[in-house]
């Protein structure tokens, strides 16, 4: 029974990766969302369609920002990987607009790791055997050995000490605040990146 289920996530993977996009090909059509006021996803609201313009500008800011140290960039392209990192996310997904620069620009450091976008309500399958606390958070990145095709990694919803942040309120409140939200922007804007880059040189030797 086990090995059937092994299967069929593979098999998954393999059919979400036939609608996945290059980074490149994903900040091109949250631009277009952008001109057009709109949003993937399976609602089209006027606040997701606002929130994807937030998420626009987010990500040109950190295209341009994020820094890795260079001893660790040059340690990032000297690794033998032969690896497809799977990101799912939607345009309106600010966690989503923070972390995923920041991802793509270790990704760049090193040919062995295809980094590929699909989103969520395209890939419900996918989603649902990554699932957070039995929740369909995002951003959520799996890493596939390319050998085997099997899944060595997954990471996310948010950067280790955004996750603690964020668990600590809820655990105080019962739940996040708008107030907190912001604050939670001001940490992103504070770490420039660094605790995604931390959590994730870890899981590269995998």
């Amino acid at each position: 029974m086990e090995t059937t289920t092994h299967n069929n996530i593979k098999q998954i993977i393999k059919d979400s990766l036939t609608r996945s996009m290059s980074y490149a090909e994903y900040r091109a059509l949250v631009s277009t969302l952008v001109e057009t006021n709109s949003n993937t996803g399976n609602q089209v609201t006027e606040a997701l369609a606002n929130y994807t313009m937030l998420n626009d500008r987010r990500m040109k800011r950190w295209d341009k920002t994020v820094k890795i140290d260079e001893g660790l960039s040059a340690s990032i392209a000297n690794k033998t990987m032969d690896q497809t990192w799977i990101i799912i996310t939607e345009s309106w997904c600010g966690d989503a607009a923070h972390v995923m620069p920041v991802i793509n620009k270790i990704a760049e450091l090193n040919q062995g790791i295809n980094f590929k976008i699909v989103l969520r309500d395209q890939n419900e399958a996918l989603m649902d055997n990554f699932l957070t606390n039995g929740s369909r958070s995002i951003a959520k990145l799996i890493i596939i050995d390319n050998q085997t095709q099997n899944v060595v990694s997954t990471y996310g919803p948010r950067p280790s000490t955004a996750t603690a942040l964020v668990n600590d309120y809820k655990a105080k409140h019962g739940g996040l605040t708008p107030e907190f939200k912001e604050d939670l922007q001001k940490w992103y804007n504070k770490d420039k990146g660094q605790t995604v880059i931390a959590d994730l040189v870890p899981l590269l030797d995998n």
